[in-house]
């Protein structure tokens, strides 16, 4: 009778299923240990309850509204104007200082006189010459004029002394002509200013030989009150501009700092450029600004805001509240229920931190400033500085300007 022996493979199972139960016990331990650990999620809220959206808010309010074209600027001297000397001569005094202000025929500088005055003597004795030629030849000429009466002389004599004697009348007149133009020589000597302004720095010392006409000259005047300012804007704007200077109106013309923050200084508008920088597509503009404090000066870079007319009863916003999406510009508005809601714009002119609406909102729809990106139509929102709430109590709505405690958005 044979004996039964089991197979390789049959010996090796009971083995393999071990193998197989405790890698599954050692998963379902590593899973249980790390799940267990892990923070509890936060909970939402129930279903159906959104949470509420902070968002600021301001009224969209009726008043009146400057509105002003801005431009960039550079101030520039009324009149410059380089003294130099018409004569050429030693450079004897300077009796200027620099950065005073002068006024037109101030004595500046004066040069050698001498070479000057003797030129003027040397002119008064060829005149004074002359006219003792001339006192004689009248006077001959008288008694050509007796004799050929009597028939004692030819008439050729007579012809040759008042042709003599219209001769000497020439001189005169050349003599005199002479003697004005070296005493002309000798003002000359004196310089003065042309102009009222403001002097700029020596450009020659005493002592110093000047030459006529030297393109350096001595110093230069800068006439700063009154003082212009040059500024353009776009083309666009021109029809702006022109309209009320056609009727007749003065446009005011206010300067700024820099920076945009301080005002320099209020003018008017004095002219506009007669064509259009076809590089750049704008137009030149001149304002004339008193300066009496000096506030502006020459090269100085200016911001410029000038005032074309004022809007009576616009329903204006604040332009920080207009946004812009796909069919144009519209406003989030904050409805009675406290929800928010879209209102598409018609946008008109615009003033500073303010634009006038059109058409879309009324009088005194709150309009939200703060808060829109998170915001959809028909969110609930929370007004912050409504009343009852902490910080402004005034819900957002605009103060007049200088109220007490009345901030821009």
């Amino acid at each position: 009778m044979s004996e039964h022996v089991p197979s390789r493979s049959a010996r090796r199972l009971p083995w393999g299923w071990i193998v197989v139960v405790l890698a599954l016990l050692a998963g379902g331990m590593y899973w249980w240990s790390s799940d267990a650990n892990k923070p509890a999620a936060p909970k939402g809220p129930p279903a159906g309850m959104t949470p509420m959206v902070p968002v600021r808010v301001q009224a969209a309010v009726s008043e009146s509204l400057d509105i002003y074209l801005r431009g960039l600027g550079t101030v520039t001297a009324f009149n410059t104007v380089t003294v130099r000397s018409r004569v050429q001569g030693e450079l004897v005094e300077v009796l200027f200082k620099e950065g005073d202000s002068v006024k037109a025929g101030d004595v500046l500088a004066r040069i050698d006189p001498r070479p000057f005055e003797v030129a003027l003597d040397q002119a008064l004795g060829a005149q004074q010459q002359n006219e003792a030629q001339y006192e004689n030849a009248k006077r001959d000429l008288q008694r050509y004029q007796t004799l050929r009466k009597q028939d004692s002389i030819a008439p050729q004599l007579l012809d040759t002394q008042a042709a003599l004697v219209r001769k000497f009348e020439g001189l005169i007149k050349s003599d005199q002509a002479t003697v004005d133009n070296a005493r002309l020589q000798l003002s000359y000597t004196t310089i003065t200013a042309p102009i009222a302004g403001r002097l700029g720095l020596r450009r020659v010392d005493a002592g110093n030989l000047v030459n006529a006409n030297d393109p350096a000259g001595v110093v230069v005047i800068t006439q700063t009150q009154p003082i212009a300012v040059m500024f353009t804007l776009p083309e666009n704007d021109l029809p702006a501009v022109r309209e009320p200077m056609l009727a007749g109106q003065t446009l005011a013309v206010d300067a700024y700092d820099r920076a945009d923050m301080n005002r320099l200084a209020q003018g008017k508008l004095l002219s506009i450029d007669n064509q259009i920088d076809i590089a750049t597509g704008t137009v030149k503009l001149k304002a004339e600004f008193a300066n009496q404090t000096d506030a502006l000066f020459p090269n100085q870079f200016v911001n410029v805001r000038m005032k074309v007319r004022t809007l009576q009863n616009a329903l204006t916003i604040p332009a920080a509240a207009v946004q812009q999406g796909n069919r144009g510009a519209f406003v989030y508005v904050v409805e009675a229920d406290d929800t928010a809601a879209v209102k598409p714009l018609k946008i008109g002119d615009r003033s500073g931190e303010r634009v006038v609406v059109l058409d879309g909102i009324k009088v005194g729809d709150r309009v939200v400033l703060e808060g829109t990106d998170r915001l959809r139509a028909g969110a609930k929102v929370r007004v912050i500085g409504a009343p009852g709430a902490t910080g402004d109590q005034t819900g957002g709505a605009r103060r007049p300007a200088g109220a007490p405690g009345s901030a821009r958005p």
